[in-house]
């Protein structure tokens, strides 16, 4: 019988999301317990009695930062009623498009960009498994008969590509114009 984790205390939840605050503004990479402590007003020794190191709590950010990307890609979904893969790329580049979620992506793409590379420690597996509920999420998207189609795993693959480059771009250089114009113009041939 696997052992249940516990539920996390009401401090250990407070301190999670303060921290999560602060990694949207400050990123992940050179985190440091003593800085981050004092701007959540905790200690290191507290953070490090909570979340059982520093790894512990950058992959605890992880999963925080993966549930705000899950409940994005859950408004996108609509498994019980699809609404193509067109129309699903054009709502998904909507909300990456949008000014408010930058800090958000721009956590998502320097844990994406650690977990490939550094595959090993509080990052594993985080760009693996972003691609594959990415990928779900588009198939859950796609009408029945459009979701198993004889190419109907290459056209999801392709969205993505596309949505994650532009994602990339946007957050490099901030041309929103061009990009959405980009996006569209893939859009128009998916719906094709």
């Amino acid at each position: 019988m696997p052992q249940e984790t516990p539920a996390p205390s009401a401090r250990q939840t407070e301190l999670l999301e303060a921290a999560y605050r602060y990694a949207l503004t400050h990123g992940l990479t050179d985190l440091s317990l003593r800085p981050l402590a004092e701007a959540i007003g905790s200690s290191p020794r507290v953070l490090l009695f909570l979340f059982g190191s520093k790894d512990g709590l950058i992959r605890a950010l992880l999963a925080r930062a993966r549930t705000d990307e899950l409940a994005l890609l859950d408004r996108v979904g609509h498994p019980t009623r699809p609404v193509g893969l067109a129309p699903a790329v054009e709502r998904v580049w909507a909300w990456l498009a949008a000014r408010e979620h930058r800090p958000l992506l721009r956590l998502w793409a320097e844990a994406y960009t650690r977990s490939l590379v550094h595959p090993d420690g509080p990052w594993t597996g985080f760009a693996r498994t972003t691609v594959e509920d990415w990928l779900g999420v588009l198939a859950d998207c796609q009408s029945p008969s459009e979701r198993e189609g004889p190419d109907a795993a290459i056209r999801r693959t392709l969205a993505l590509a596309v949505l994650r480059g532009a994602l990339l771009d946007l957050l490099a250089t901030d041309d929103e114009q061009r990009l959405t114009e980009a996006v569209a113009h893939q859009v128009a041939l998916l719906g094709d």
